[in-house]
């Protein structure tokens, strides 16, 4: 269960509706999507681990997926060309690319991949992946006229009507606590099917959501704060209960319903009821 809250900012505008914070039509709660946030985590990576080798970025901007599929064929020397030929049994090439791609790469690693270009590598289900977020309580989605005092002309500056100054609009939620549900499979990231997902793979997960929004600051986004990261740790790699009824254990109900929210204060985190045997709890943050 991952909690942060915004304060005068738009978490995730919806491009559909002139980028608004998006919300839940029917109950008007916000919503952070699970792209957006795998998003922040890439971001997170690119920064703290550069080009590191294993710690990749393979989803990034202006990046040309053929080409860093090529990096996997020439690695292995293999010509994309000669795997067109009909009649061969091309499985142990796959394994080797696309293991090539998951060894190469945190986010194929960490979420999988569909990598079925013209210069194809494969596809591999990540043991990683993320609800979209949903805020607590309904919010309320603010808008502000914004204007320049700068012109682009020196005609435009010899206009005294204060007229041409060019108008804008900005949206804002002035407070919203949103929660997040992820899983993360050891049966996907183990084995030689696995992805190759592991233990320092999986700190840096943690840290990444603990650091995440401080290197994605903006005026647009206001101020967003992880507030919380409850972790529930399985004995067996089939998990020892269902993961619903740990995450029902995790309530999050405001303090005062009569009085709005503006602060992570406002509200109160409980774990209810007692663990499943051969489960443990962590706090992560």
């Amino acid at each position: 269960v991952y909690l942060f809250d915004v304060v005068d900012g738009n978490p995730n505008g919806d491009p559909d509706a002139g980028n608004l914070p998006r919300i839940d039509p029917e109950t008007q709660h916000g919503l952070v999507t699970d792209v957006c946030i795998k998003r922040k985590i890439r971001n997170h990576i690119s920064m703290a681990k550069g080009d590191e080798p294993r710690f990749r970025i393979y989803v990034k901007e202006k990046a040309v997926l053929n080409e860093i599929h090529q990096e996997a064929y020439t690695a292995h020397g293999i010509d994309p060309r000669d795997r067109k030929t009909k009649g061969k049994d091309r499985a142990d090439e796959d394994r080797k690319l696309t293991r090539w791609m998951c060894d190469n790469f945190f986010d194929i690693r960490m979420f999988g991949a569909v990598m079925t270009t013209e210069i194809n590598c494969g596809q591999v289900r990540g043991p990683v992946q993320f609800t979209m977020a949903r805020s607590i309580d309904p919010i309320l989605s603010q808008e502000h006229a914004v204007t320049r005092c700068a012109v682009t002309t020196a005609r435009e500056a010899e206009d005294q009507s204060g007229d041409n100054r060019t108008m804008g609009r900005k949206f804002t939620v002035p407070y919203g606590l949103y929660r997040c549900h992820g899983f993360v499979n050891p049966l996907l990231a183990d084995g030689e099917r696995g992805t190759g997902f592991n233990d320092e793979d999986l700190d840096l997960l943690w840290k990444s959501l603990e650091m995440m929004w401080d290197v994605d600051r903006s005026a647009a986004r206001g101020q967003i704060t992880p507030r919380k990261l409850i972790v529930f740790k399985h004995e067996s790699p089939l998990g020892n209960a269902p993961a619903h009824r740990l995450l029902e254990m995790v309530k999050v109900r405001r303090c005062d319903p009569m009085k709005p929210a503006r602060s992570f204060s406002d509200y109160q985190v409980d774990i209810v009821g007692d663990l499943p045997s051969g489960v443990e709890k962590l706090e992560m943050f």
